[in-house]
């Protein structure tokens, strides 16, 4: 829910948005052995618990058309913009290394209370940068936990680019985080068992994204199709993952006649800290996986996709996982 305040109440410039979030049912995210969940929707607010969450309760004052500062609970997801694959499993990709990088996963939660400015128009900003709290409050207030682990700092620049004369976006990011985190590697505790454990101060990553259309309409600027990436790298220590890529191509459907329809076919590979210690490692390794959608609009409001992921997972006891999924949407 968006609200108005100047239209409401003649507050010029602010407006508050509101974003909840429920799911319930089990998913099949812990049995393919990846860390890098395959559904990502159903995966939120969080993994275990089925109450209904108020993730996003954002405050925003606009004092120009091309900067606008905002504060309260933000969801950080929408934050990794992509027009070819982004959002979280509603639209696009159901995996969660299409639809954000999880390089920041360690340092930036899901839904938590911050502040930050933006420049640039609403749905295509140039550059943000925010200030967080550390942990993942999508469940409560936040208010209890505000900066008692820390803060947290992303920025990121998005830039618009014409190549071969068709849109396209270059994003480079960063984030920072300043709370204490367990080591990856415990090694020591195993030889000297009187040891506490071991601790790592702050945590850092460093991403890009992109996507450039190959073919757009001519009549019609939402519709088009060409291809996508993200790369991350981190400290690998205490983030899991030391690298992350991925790769595809997707937009509007090919087949004539289907212009509502939408496809997507995607690569992604994540690597494993080198740190994890003998232990671990020895049940870790790198993982990847491939996914293929395609959305069919039935009609303008109801909307069907069947999708189908193989995963390397990264758990080195789990096979090869084959993954078929189909989402529903209706839009009231």
């Amino acid at each position: 829910m968006s609200f108005d305040f100047e239209k409401l109440f003649d507050a010029k410039g602010w407006s508050l948005d509101l974003g909840s979030e429920h799911r319930f049912g089990e998913t099949v995210n812990s049995d393919t052995g990846s860390i890098v969940p395959v559904a990502l929707l159903p995966n939120l607010p969080e993994p275990e618990i089925d109450d209904l969450a108020l993730t996003k309760v954002l405050f925003t004052h606009r004092t120009s058309d091309q900067f606008r500062v905002f504060f309260g609970k933000i969801d950080t997801l929408e934050f990794d913009q992509n027009g070819i694959a982004d959002g979280k499993g509603r639209e696009k990709f159901f995996g969660t290394a299409f639809n954000y990088n999880p390089i920041a996963t360690r340092t930036i939660p899901f839904s938590t209370l911050g502040a930050g400015f933006a420049v640039g128009e609403d749905e295509d900003p140039l550059f943000v940068f925010a200030v967080v709290n550390t942990e993942d409050t999508a469940t409560t207030s936040g208010f209890n936990e505000l900066f008692a682990e820390g803060a947290a700092v992303f920025g990121e620049l998005r830039l618009p680019t014409q190549f071969f004369g068709r849109s396209g976006h270059q994003m480079f990011g960063g984030s920072w985080s300043t709370r204490t985190f367990t080591s990856l590697d415990q090694s020591q505790r195993l030889e000297f068992p009187g040891i506490p454990i071991a601790e790592k101060e702050g945590s850092w990553s460093l991403f890009w994204n992109s996507n450039q259309y190959i073919w757009e309409d001519p009549c019609d600027s939402e519709r088009g199709w060409g291809v996508f990436g993200r790369a991350g790298i981190s400290d690998g220590n205490p983030n899991p993952v030391q690298w992350s890529l991925s790769f595809g191509i997707g937009g509007s459907s090919l087949i004539s006649g289907r212009r509502d329809d939408s496809f997507g076919v995607g690569w992604y590979y994540t690597g494993i800290s080198d740190e994890m210690g003998p232990v671990v490692s020895s049940v870790f390794n790198d993982g990847q996986g491939v996914e293929l959608y395609y959305s069919i609009a039935v009609t303008k409001w109801f909307n069907i996709t069947p999708d189908l992921q193989i995963v390397e997972p990264n758990a080195v006891t789990a096979s090869t996982a084959v993954v078929p999924g189909l989402r529903v949407r209706v839009d009231f």
